[in-house]
């Protein structure tokens, strides 16, 4: 074999993966189509340091997300990554949403995340320019800066003696006597193929097309493409919280509602939204006429939050196995010798909370090669 373990994909979790995996073997290789890391999914997002609370109990999404904070926490103090642990409140705004917000915290408990009920007075206290009646407060809840997070496992690998190709789409994957031979379309359009015994799939966006390309036909591991867009506040009300806050999650958790996000330098966005597009459509395009349904949702626990004080930010797309109006799905992370395809690891439908869990999940896939 020309090397031992390949990980197709360089986001944040392709990333984690190949640094975790760089401790445990000097061969492996992380081949990226993008002319860097992390260029979609992981550099199009909140950055936040989910706490595990609104995933269903005993899912991977819960467990890792729970085990990944922790993980995450001590990854930054050790390598000085900008982050925040700055808390979030999750506001309920009418009487209606009281009870939803009391059923949450008790289905977060059941992962092992204790939040705390706070009434409006103390909503007040912690943060003036939120209005709420009752609001759940999450202490480990925060944010980080996730290009300073992806650069430093990319320098960790290359000081680990892993290797990593940019520029580079996988386009064929045959399975061979004790491996795998990958084909793979470089940026000047000329191929080349290689050989590796372990074949990992972080392709996000991809990832669905690269498993069919091994030879895996699973309608239920066809990814859903789900655009969410961002607002950002200008100043000076970019300095309204120095906290996170969230409104009541949507049903089925396709999304957690538009929230108020501040940054580690300095600034305060507002979102995702939650819209379906065609699977495949890297469609990135900013709505500016969505600013008023973002000021109304964000008005609610922000009163003081005028139309004039957003401004268009970026887009982003999430890798969702769940369709609209579909119940939440759990992170697909498997070992595919059930399909014929030993040492073939599929990560498929790495939504959130994989910013949170990329370091538990790189965990989880070393000890699936350990099988």
């Amino acid at each position: 074999m020309d090397t031992e373990i390949t990980v197709i994909g360089a986001g944040v979790v392709g990333l984690a993966t190949g640094e975790k995996l760089t401790e445990l073997s000097a061969e492996v290789f992380i081949i990226e189509r993008h002319p860097t890391f992390g260029q979609e999914t992981s550099s199009r997002n909140s950055e936040v340091i989910h706490a595990g609370i609104y995933y269903p109990e005993g899912t991977l999404k819960a467990r890792l997300c729970v085990e990944g904070k922790s993980l995450l926490y001590d990854y930054c103090s050790r390598y000085d990554i900008p982050h925040n642990k700055c808390g979030k409140l999750i506001v309920a705004t009418t009487p209606e949403e009281i009870p939803r917000i009391e059923s949450l915290r008790l289905s977060a408990q059941k992962n092992g995340v204790d939040l705390e009920m706070i009434d409006a007075s103390r909503i007040a206290q912690m943060e003036p320019a939120v209005y709420g009646l009752k609001a759940l407060y999450s202490h480990t809840t925060g944010i980080i800066d996730t290009h300073s997070l992806m650069k430093r496992f990319e320098t960790n690998i290359l000081n680990n003696g892993g290797h990593i190709v940019y520029g580079s789409e996988v386009t064929g994957i045959i399975k061979i006597n004790g491996g795998y031979e990958v084909t793979v379309l470089e940026a000047d359009n000329t191929s080349y193929s290689f050989t590796t015994r372990i074949l990992i799939n972080s392709g996000g966006l991809a990832s669905d097309r690269i498993s069919a390309i091994a030879g895996i036909k699973d309608d239920d591991l066809s990814l859903r493409f789900c655009k969410g867009e961002y607002f950002r506040v200008r100043p000076p009300k970019n300095k309204l919280i120095t906290r996170l806050v969230y409104p009541v999650p949507c049903n089925n958790l396709e999304g957690v509602g538009i929230h108020a996000t501040i940054e580690t330098g300095g600034g305060l966005k507002l979102g995702p939204d939650v819209t379906y597009i065609d699977s495949g459509t890297y469609n990135y395009k900013m709505t500016p006429s969505k600013q008023e349904l973002f000021w109304k949702s964000a008005r609610k626990y922000l009163p003081s939050l005028e139309y004039d004080d957003l401004v268009p930010e970026m887009a982003g797309i999430r890798p969702k196995l769940q369709g609209p109006g579909e119940p939440v799905k759990d992170f697909y992370i498997r070992e595919e010798s059930d399909r014929g395809l030993k040492g073939f690891i599929n990560l498929i439908g790495i939504e959130s909370p994989g910013l949170t869990s990329c370091i538990s999940i790189a965990n989880y896939v070393a000890n699936l090669i350990r099988i």
